[in-house]
């Protein structure tokens, strides 16, 4: 597979696990009375602020089969450390803070008091999320997904510790550019960044005539 085609297949896997977690990651904070949120909080967003070489390395050694879980995957015939899987569980840690900050900061913009009507009708925790609560935020939805899919695309320090940099099986575009630069090959490398600027560009434009504002307005409100 060329590392165009490879980026997006490993992005598009990421984004799904990475909109499908993060919901429900948002459902449940945005609900938790716990006191200690915040270093929760924190520890969710630890991977936007964090070196990706410092990610790659924590799921490295999570996934290493030298160890507890990556000895269990091994026994059941899985593997992530250089595989395919790995470039997407790399992908979708590092896109998951960004989604789900974004979202969560639109969710906690919607109008409660629809909720709060809901609620006095008899509706549950979940129906009232799902029916009110996303589709009023659907703009910073849509604008995490698109930031988590560039973010996913574009990957580079976590993927080559975890996955490695083995052609048509974890070379993304981002380890492509680098192979093509430690061999010399600059128009190779040059044609691999014009498609990933284009594709992120026309990604990132799209959010705006989708949902007819800015990119940092939809982050900041639903």
């Amino acid at each position: 597979m060329s590392p165009l085609w490879l980026s997006l297949w490993v992005a598009s896997i990421a984004l799904i696990i990475v909109i499908l977690s993060g919901l429900a990651t948002c459902y449940w904070m945005n609900r938790c009375k716990w006191g200690g949120i915040a270093i929760l909080d924190a520890l969710i967003t630890l991977p936007l602020v964090l070196p990706p070489v410092v990610v790659g390395f924590a799921l490295l050694m999570v996934f290493t089969p030298g160890y507890a879980f990556g000895a269990w995957l091994e026994a059941h015939g899985m593997s992530v450390v250089f595989a395919a899987s790995g470039a997407v569980i790399a992908s979708s840690v590092i896109a998951f803070p960004l989604f789900y900050q974004t979202v969560r900061s639109a969710l906690q913009s919607v109008d409660h008091n629809m909720e709060d009507v809901a609620r006095t009708l008899g509706a549950s925790e979940l129906r009232i999320f799902f029916t009110i609560s996303v589709p009023l935020a659907w703009k910073g939805i849509l604008t995490g997904s698109i930031l988590a899919f560039c973010r996913a695309m574009g990957e580079f320090g976590a993927t080559i510790l975890i996955a490695g940099n083995i052609p048509k099986v974890t070379r993304t575009m981002p380890l492509a550019i680098y192979s093509y630069v430690e061999a010399g090959q600059y128009m190779d490398a040059f044609e691999l960044v014009i498609y990933i600027c284009v594709l992120t560009l026309a990604l990132l434009s799209g959010i705006h005539f989708i949902t007819k504002g800015s990119l940092f307005h939809h982050i900041d409100n639903n």
